[in-house]
């Protein structure tokens, strides 16, 4: 969108923020960059340029805007989007590979050599994967500074920069402020010091949210032990690369409040990343339900049904877990699914202390499941089977449903695993994988909706209707869903 002069232009002038995001504006006289509704008068028309990223425009020589904090945008609705290499490779650097892995191993994970992978970000992005990742520090450095009390040299390495120094000019290039200056600012504008240990952030999204659903499937699915739903928050524990978290994610006006408890602060950036993916904070809502409002059949629900337009689709923050745990729900009620699978955490799972709350387990990975007893399963033998071959592929590679895997791939991959229907697939690739245009057909309540609306019965001649729902086949699952009053589409007391 950078490159459409005239309509950015008309965003900025307009404050849009649901442009936030798509692109940033660089002042050539100030040389700041802004989000698109930043509060400040704009600037004139001749002076301003566009950047796709915030990494291009510090790489051009911007720094960001101390009003709009353009670094606390929400994400670009394409990386959801979209399944090319490009999209695939940003949500990579969103989760923390290039630090933890380099841009060799971000090259691996995407199937090119990592020449091919600088060009093409380059082109598209106007900045390459180091860019990008050290922009990305220079946010994670920022949130570490004003919501915690660590001493700088720890915020330096668990933000993943090599050096003190590199930290220190990074922190100036990109906020104009030495690290003290931030932290002392922040301090000024804080009346809570908050609880210590646990880092306090804001989430923002684009506007509208329905939190009913995000929140209502989160909590009436949820895994005792792993996920709770507690004073007007959801809670879950999150396996990280360095350690483990326990994460709080309430619905505010304008932005999700989340509080983390990190064994290693190095997990910030993906924790952030990873609660992000699981509300669907980087969704633009307005793009998707006026797609949905087109069709005569929809509309009354994306405009009436339960808490209105802005449902995002409920996710989750391991792809690997919610394949386990879809295969669990296979053809059983939502009581019965959360039953077996608290039973596998209870057995498999690593203990976790939860001074607040009544957490207790990390949700077991493919690698502590891989041994287990099929006996010991309270399933139907088929059910077994269908299990203990997805831990197996998991556990060895086979089957690759990592951030930033190819959906088309996994999808032929999960086909090909005995017990996997189209419904088990589509809900995994959807759910798990955050495939936008995923369809469930076959599902239950899809079918009832479909009766009831006067939409075609069948699978296929439903699916043939929902052509015209593309991309956003997924998010109509979220609204036909509402036509039957389940816990799913309510926020809990």
């Amino acid at each position: 969108m950078h490159t459409d002069t005239e309509r950015c232009v008309r965003a900025v002038q307009s404050k849009d923020a649901r442009f936030d995001g798509w692109f940033f504006t660089a002042v050539l006289t100030t040389r700041i960059y802004c989000r698109p509704s930043c509060p400040v008068v704009p600037p004139k028309a001749r002076n301003m340029t566009f950047y796709p990223s915030a990494a291009a425009c510090q790489q051009a020589g911007f720094r960001a805007c101390k009003r709009c904090r353009p670094d606390t945008t929400p994400g670009s609705p394409e990386w959801n989007a979209r399944a090319d290499t490009v999209a695939r490779a940003m949500r990579l650097i969103q989760d923390g590979v290039v630090d933890r892995e380099g841009v060799p191993g971000l090259a691996a994970r995407l199937g090119y050599s990592a020449r091919q992978i600088e060009r093409q970000l380059l082109a598209e992005l106007g900045a390459g994967p180091l860019a990008l990742a050290r922009s990305q520090r220079a946010q994670t450095a920022r949130v570490l500074i004003e919501t915690t009390g660590l001493p700088m040299a720890q915020v330096a390495f668990a933000a993943g920069f090599s050096s003190i120094r590199t930290f220190n000019d990074t922190v100036r290039e990109v906020f104009a402020l030495a690290p003290g200056e931030l932290r002392d600012r922040a301090a000024r504008g804080t009346r809570d010091p908050g609880t210590p240990g646990v880092i306090a952030l804001r989430l923002p999204y684009r506007a509208p949210l329905n939190p009913g659903n995000l929140f209502g499937h989160l909590a009436a699915t949820a895994v005792p032990g792993v996920e709770e739903w507690r004073d007007g928050a959801y809670r879950r524990t999150l396996t990280l690369p360095h350690g483990h978290g326990i994460v709080a994610l309430s619905p505010r006006p304008g932005h999700i409040d989340c509080r983390l408890s990190l064994t290693d602060p190095r997990d910030l950036t993906q924790a952030i990343s990873r609660c992000r993916r699981l509300l669907d904070l980087d969704a633009d809502p307005v793009a998707v339900d006026d797609q949905l409002r087109a069709d005569p059949l929809l509309a009354p629900l994306v405009d009436a049904g339960p808490g209105g337009p802005g449902r995002r689709v409920p996710r989750t923050v391991d792809a690997a877990e919610f394949a386990v745990r879809a295969v669990l729900g296979q053809q059983v009620s939502t009581a019965a699914a959360r039953t077996h699978a608290a039973r596998l955490v209870d057995a498999h799972g690593i203990r976790v202390e939860d001074p607040e709350g009544g957490l207790t387990h990390l949700f077991p990975t493919p690698e502590a499941l891989a041994g287990l007893d099929p006996e010991a399963l309270a399933l139907p033998r088929s059910r077994r089977t269908t299990l203990t071959t997805l831990v197996a592929a998991l556990a060895d590679g086979s089957l690759d449903l990592r951030e930033g895997a190819d959906r088309e791939k996994a999808r032929a991959e999960l086909a090909g695993l005995p017990g996997f229907g189209p419904w088990t697939v589509e809900v995994i690739v959807m759910r798990g994988l955050g495939d936008p245009d995923a369809f469930l057909p076959t599902d239950l309540g899809i079918r009832r909706a479909a009766e009831r609306l006067g939409l075609p019965a069948t699978p296929a001649a439903l699916t043939a209707r929902a052509g015209r729902w593309r991309p956003w086949r997924a998010y109509a699952v979220q609204y036909l869903w509402t036509v039957d009053d389940h816990p799913i589409n309510h926020l809990p007391a």
